[in-house]
């Protein structure tokens, strides 16, 4: 059995529940799915600034699950990835960024997609990720719905149609084979979506579950040889003092 643990870096308890909702419904028989959220940080990541808070969190849950010594295997929920580079410093665990992996699954279905997400400022940390990941010549265009995060949440039915309307303009416009939707918050809404614009739908929650679980079948770890060796220890001072001295073991 693998046990897969679903990080949503934001402090909203109810979008945790429907990430982990999403991912636990497409994980494989003998996987079991678990979700967690930072004691503190923003209610939802819509800035580099919501993004730099929310990585220290994303960090001390890998801490954690770490001490609790059963997790096979870590999901970042946030389409920032904030934190991730990070957070596969402080385990031999797999961890999965979900933009990573929803473009790494576009790919796989199509020569070019196109990024639906919530807010144009969101966009463009996502160009970031697709520089860094080398699928810049992959993705034709993003675009934003123009809908803060948490209107997933509080306005479901108006921040859908906006989506949808938004993917239809891609597909329409874009010359595109498939759709990566640009949030964690979105993890549910892939299959009305996709049957709704006829074009496959991907988003990173349910790909990160799936590339997670293969990794994990495939005995293949987060490499301790070079830059992602575990953190040198040393003291942290102020509310980082807790970090002083991490004990974490070479052998994971």
């Amino acid at each position: 059995m693998a046990h897969i643990r679903i990080i949503n870096p934001n402090t909203t308890a109810s979008m945790t529940a429907a990430i982990y909702r999403a991912a636990n419904d497409y994980a494989a028989v003998g996987t079991e799915v678990s979700a967690c959220q930072p004691a503190s940080g923003p209610v939802s990541i819509e800035s580099h600034f919501d993004e730099a808070v929310s990585a220290v969190g994303v960090a001390q849950e890998v801490l954690k699950g770490e001490r609790e010594g059963n997790i096979d295997a870590y999901v970042v929920a946030c389409f920032g990835d904030p934190g991730l580079l990070a957070a596969r410093e402080l385990t031999r665990a797999p961890v999965v960024g979900i933009a990573e992996a929803a473009f790494h699954m576009a790919t796989l279905v199509s020569t070019r997609f196109s990024i639906v997400t919530t807010l144009g400022r969101t966009g463009i940390i996502a160009e970031h990720l697709l520089e860094q990941y080398g699928f810049r010549h992959h993705c034709r265009r993003i675009r934003a719905a123009e809908i803060p995060v948490l209107d997933l949440e509080h306005h479901p039915e108006v921040a859908y149609r906006r989506i949808v309307e938004e993917c239809c303009r891609a597909r329409d416009e874009d010359g595109i084979g498939a759709i990566v939707l640009g949030c964690g918050g979105m993890a549910n809404l892939t299959q009305e979506i996709s049957r709704e614009v006829g074009l496959p739908v991907i988003e990173g929650v349910t790909a990160g579950l799936k590339l997670a679980e293969s990794l994990v079948g495939l005995g293949l770890y987060t490499s301790k040889h070079g830059d992602l060796d575990y953190p040198r220890a040393k003291p942290f001072t102020g509310q980082f003092a807790d970090f002083s001295n991490l004990t974490l073991p070479p052998d994971g």
